[in-house]
């Protein structure tokens, strides 16, 4: 009795299953849908594109191999043009009307910077991959706040380039030319606070349009006022307005930049004589000696049909924003309200082995910047190509910078 019993349950049990495959089998799995916002067209496209590749190389790798617990990941993308309004209608259209479960995105501090109550007034989570400007982790306290990035903020940026020129390399006498945008404005006021805390002061500031032609008045002026060291602070087609007329009036200053100076639209814009030797802060060099790098480069042409990537940065740590979201979705067990993706990745538990870095607890209630100070490096300008500046870094490529513990 008790094996024809035990036998019957087995029975019953294989049907329930194979009725359950069935029906699974037939059913889809609903979509984790993600917003994704950034300047896939106009002036910023080269580096919003890179990002949106990069984005897109991470949920197809993800979906290949099951996606969230069977559900697909799928991107729900909306270009804002670079443009402040645009960005801040592709906010409230991704939280408020297709209700996806959070958001990669941003690339430009004041479209970012418009955008940022939207997802903060409705506990919506927002994660950073290139805007920089240190007013978008800051806006709101981490302790309250929904708003993560993995991009160095500018501040960081500002502290680099001076310990540099001025720490560094004796240099006292620095122009600073920076856009009309937030993103320039922000760039002025950290580097003049890291000028000030040396005692020193901008001996010549440049402030011009997105859209500016030329600056060779601008960097006369900067040469007549002795300035020994020039930092710019603008996004990719004025960078190369900017290195361009630097080498038109045959000025030598060494030029210094956040990381726009990397980007693809500056070679071409400006010309490899108009860019050999300056040099940027960056999270990223290609590098083919570091495994990771190498590999990532291989997959990105091959998912982009690119021959040259528009920023190297913007894709790589786009990339990694994917994946860290997805170790947060674990940790939170599925649940995507913001307050529970908030506290997983306050709380990280699996560090992540990315591109950029290996994300050990890259975040915490009091920092939701994941990169800090010492991973850094000095990039440069070199035949076409961003290399090491130093090359000690170089030699040591193949060590992960991590976040200094906090």
């Amino acid at each position: 009795m008790k094996n024809s019993a035990a036998r019957r349950a087995l029975r019953w049990g294989a049907a329930l299953m194979l009725s359950w495959c069935a029906v699974a089998g037939h059913a889809q799995p609903q979509p984790l849908r993600i917003g994704l916002v950034g300047p896939f067209s106009g002036g910023s496209g080269d580096f919003g594109n890179s990002a949106r590749f990069g984005a897109e190389l991470a949920v197809k790798e993800i979906n290949a191999v099951g996606g969230f617990l069977g559900r697909p990941l799928e991107l729900v993308i909306r270009d804002d043009q670079a443009v402040p309004d645009v960005g801040r209608q592709a906010a409230e259209d991704l939280v408020l009307k297709e209700k996806v479960a959070f958001t990669i995105g941003y690339c430009n501090t004041g479209v970012a910077m418009k955008a940022l109550d939207v997802f903060q007034d409705n506990k919506h989570l927002l994660m950073v991959p290139c805007s920089q400007g240190t007013a978008v982790t800051t806006k709101y306290p981490p302790a309250q706040s929904y708003i993560f990035r993995v991009a160095p903020p500018d501040l960081l940026n500002a502290k680099f380039l001076i310990a540099e020129i001025v720490d560094r390399r004796k240099l006292q006498r620095v122009a600073i030319f920076a856009d009309e945008t937030g993103y320039g404005e922000g760039g002025l006021q950290d580097l003049s606070a890291e000028l000030a805390k040396r005692g020193l002061k901008p001996v010549y500031v440049a402030r011009f349009p997105l859209g500016v032609t030329s600056l060779h008045a601008q960097m006369r002026a900067a040469r007549d006022a002795g300035a020994d060291a020039i930092v710019a602070y603008t996004v990719g087609p004025e960078q190369a307005v900017a290195v361009r007329s630097r080498l038109e009036v045959g000025y030598t200053a060494p030029f210094f930049a956040p990381w726009t100076l990397s980007f693809r639209s500056v070679l071409e814009n400006a010309g490899q004589a108009a860019v050999e030797g300056t040099m940027m802060v960056q999270t990223i060099i290609q590098d083919n000696h570091n495994e990771r790098r190498a590999s990532f480069l291989a997959r990105y042409f091959k998912h982009s049909n690119e021959t040259r990537i528009g920023s190297l940065m913007a894709a790589a740590q786009t990339y990694d924003a994917v994946h860290l979201m997805l170790w947060a979705l674990f940790q939170a067990k599925g649940d995507t309200s913001g307050d529970a993706l908030k506290r997983a990745l306050e709380t990280l538990e699996r560090p992540y082995q990315g591109v950029v870095t290996t994300y050990a607890r890259p975040f915490s209630d009091r920092d939701h910047d994941a990169i800090a100070a010492n991973m850094l490096w000095l990039g440069v300008w070199r035949k076409g190509q961003i290399e090491y500046y130093y090359q000690d870094d170089a030699r040591r490529t193949g060590v992960v910078r991590r976040k200094d513990a906090q």
